[in-house]
């Protein structure tokens, strides 16, 4: 294993608050702004997500957006595009159930980056952990518009995935400020929200609604 992708194995095994820069929300020209503001509110992770979007312009903003992240502890992902994610040297990729195995993804990457799956039962998040992805999204927890094809999964597949994989496990589906309490006491330790975040208003009113995201996602880390 590659010192950085030890280096970035372990940021990720820190990693509490995840967050999304989905283009169905911002447009392209709030991509670095926004995304600043996240790294400002102790986002660990972030993804670029830009679906129906062309290999070549999702590799353009992730060329532009890499720079943001240097210096900082934020990973930064790509959504969907091993070959985006390679051609712009960013920290990974994140794929869903219809995108391959992890290995085959593996083959398409640089051998330094990490892979991330969604999953959406228990049988799905461990199929997942055995092929060797550093982590998994669970979910959808709650209806949620960026995934409106998705059936809810609901809360207690949080515990059921938890019993069986032990790689890094982030909650996604509908998950915001409001819910995150629930979220956390049906033994979540680490969320993804989206829509909350990018729809919270200005670039310091993102920051501020990632900071007390955080400091709630990060109490129940310290205690898990």
């Amino acid at each position: 294993m590659s010192d950085l992708l030890l280096q970035r194995r372990i940021r990720l095994q820190k990693a509490r608050l995840y967050g999304i820069l989905d283009l169905g929300y911002l447009s392209p020209d709030r991509l670095v702004p926004v995304g600043e503001a996240m790294i400002r509110g102790g986002v660990d992770l972030i993804q670029l997500r830009a679906k129906g979007r062309s290999h070549e312009e999702i590799t353009a903003w992730a060329r532009l957006l890499r720079p943001i992240f240097q210096g900082t502890d934020t990973l930064f992902i790509v959504n969907d595009d091993p070959e985006a994610a390679r051609d712009a040297e960013v920290d990974g990729v994140h794929i869903g159930q219809d995108d391959g195995l992890v290995p085959e993804i593996r083959a398409r990457i640089l051998p330094d980056q990490i892979v991330g799956k969604s999953s959406h039962s228990v049988e799905q998040a461990v199929a997942a952990a055995g092929e060797g992805a550093d982590y998994i999204g669970v979910g959808p927890l709650f209806a949620t518009p960026t995934k409106p094809d998705y059936v809810p999964v609901g809360l207690g597949l949080i515990g059921e995935v938890a019993a069986r994989v032990a790689i890094p496990r982030f909650c996604i589906g509908g998950i915001k400020r409001e819910n995150l309490d629930e979220v956390l006491a049906a033994g979540a330790d680490r969320v993804v929200v989206v829509s909350g975040i990018l729809q919270a208003g200005a670039d310091a009113d993102i920051e501020a609604y990632c900071r007390d995201l955080k400091s709630r996602v990060g109490m129940k880390g310290l205690l898990a």
